[in-house]
């Protein structure tokens, strides 16, 4: 029973950490580039209100990016407290793509980012551009080996057993593992959405304390067209990742659609209590046909179903049905919702933009026509990024159990052998930490914000062009 309670307990400080970790280089990867936007468009125009749209910004993207990297460090050493058979079993290939995400984290993000933040006007403007489009590249260099690794233990290529001890065969097989491209774009994708709505969240907040400046309305309106041009193809990246995890993780897709028996004509479940006692659902409410048309592009085709998954022994090789069913829909749902408000606040932006800017000056989108019950549902969608994303990992994650590298190890195969009150304990103080650290963050982007709106925050005091030290540098 110790074992037990120490397996579980592992698995949710383990799921606590990367939950807390996840969230901050999810703003950092698109931020980054966001901010290289900004730069650019300041260099093009020399409007300061892209300047002043960086100013604001970068501030936290830093604090992002020092939240990220300090998790991170402790998440990693997890890997030897509570999980030390994963790196004894496929230590070899895990070793040195953390290595390469390490690399490039401190070559590209740590050596950049000082000049980033600080380097406004101690260097030259295009040398400020690169180190912002530098630490960008790399925020996403380091996302792609993370990827390559989850990847890999998802749909593992390219090595072989010998002692029970996993080694590289073939590099690029490793790397380029069959799901790597589907879970790289549907990664990038994810972030950049949380930031978009980030931006037209916080900006939304500052339009509706009063804060009419340009700076607002930029930022308002990049963040809306990024996530209206984005979501669309967000769901079109879902579905291409959704049939190659049907082709690799049968069961991880059979425990999503909630569907118990292999069968043609499936319907999309919408609503469901999956029983995994009975091996049923309960109170189920669906739509026929539809899961076996999205799955098999067919309405009679053919889709896996859980007790497939079940030897003959009553051994359950499945992962636990509720989470896996209803992270996926928690996914799904706010995807929708994200795709209704963007395209909303976008149509009536651009319905009302000459009304407010002028023919003269183009077909630009007027933040004017934005109704205030869109610019109130803005507010919360803030961070509705971070709630997709985990409900996002959580449907991948859990759904690979029981395996921790699918058909190479189990995760009951890597844990430590240590006392199941050391993990309770170090569980309950990373829980109160990183609440209070997450209420701490959220509550400086809300004071940055309440600044910000009310003129008094230090960048908004002096045009960016016209102070002296900047345009010497330049």
């Amino acid at each position: 029973m110790e074992a037990l309670d120490t397996l579980i307990l592992s698995r949710i400080q383990f799921a606590a950490n990367i939950s807390f970790h996840i969230l901050f280089p999810t703003i950092t990867i698109a931020l980054g580039w966001v901010l290289f936007f900004f730069r650019i468009r300041f260099t093009q125009t020399g409007d300061d209100k892209w300047m002043a749209a960086y100013r604001f910004w970068v501030k936290i993207f830093a604090l992002s990016f020092a939240m990220g990297v300090v998790s991170g460090i402790t998440m990693s050493f997890q890997f030897g407290t509570n999980w030390p058979g994963f790196m004894e079993t496929v230590g070899n290939i895990a070793g040195p793509l953390l290595a390469y995400e390490v690399l490039t984290a401190f070559f590209l993000e740590a050596v950049f980012v000082g000049i980033m933040l600080f380097g406004f006007s101690r260097v030259p403007r295009w040398l400020h551009t690169l180190a912002t489009g530098l630490v960008a590249f790399g925020t996403t260099v380091s996302a792609f080996w993370i990827i390559v690794l989850n990847s890999w233990m998802h749909t593992p290529q390219g090595f072989e057993m010998i002692d029970g001890v996993a080694h590289a065969t073939d590099w690029w097989a490793i790397i380029f593992n069959p799901s790597m491209p589907y879970r790289f774009v549907h990664m990038l994708m994810a972030s950049f959405l949380t930031v978009a709505f980030l931006i037209a969240g916080v900006s939304a907040f500052r339009w509706a304390l009063g804060d009419r400046s340009r700076e607002v309305r930029t930022m308002l309106k990049t963040g809306v067209v990024i996530g209206a041009v984005l979501i669309p193809l967000q769901m079109l990246a879902g579905d291409k990742h959704g049939l190659n995890t049907l082709e690799y993780q049968p069961a991880k897709v059979a425990a999503m659609e909630g569907n118990w028996d292999t069968q043609p004509n499936v319907p999309l479940i919408l609503f469901a209590l999956p029983d995994e006692e009975a091996r049923e659902n309960r109170f189920e409410i669906g739509i026929p046909n539809m899961a076996s048309l999205i799955l098999t592009h067919s309405f009679d085709g053919v889709v896996p179903g859980l007790n497939e998954f079940v030897t003959e022994d009553g051994q359950v090789l499945h992962p636990p049905v509720a989470p896996v069913f209803w992270s996926f829909r928690v996914m799904i749902g706010v995807g929708v919702s994200m795709l209704l408000l963007s395209w909303a606040a976008l149509w009536f932006m651009w319905r009302r933009r000459d009304q407010h800017v002028g023919r003269t000056q183009g077909h630009r989108l007027a933040v004017e026509g934005l109704p205030k019950i869109l610019v109130w549902a803005l507010i919360p969608m803030a961070f509705s990024g971070w709630a997709a994303t985990l409900a996002g990992w959580y449907t991948t994650e859990i759904g690979r159990q029981p395996w921790l590298v699918q058909g190479v190890m189990t995760t009951d195969m890597a844990i430590a052998d240590v006392p199941a009150p050391m993990v309770l304990g170090t569980l309950l103080t990373y829980l109160a930490v990183y609440a209070a650290l997450l209420a701490a963050y959220i509550g400086v982007i809300i004071y940055m914000a309440r600044k910000a709106a009310k003129g008094d925050d230090a960048h908004t005091a002096v045009p960016i062009h016209a102070t002296g030290a900047m345009t010497a540098a330049e």
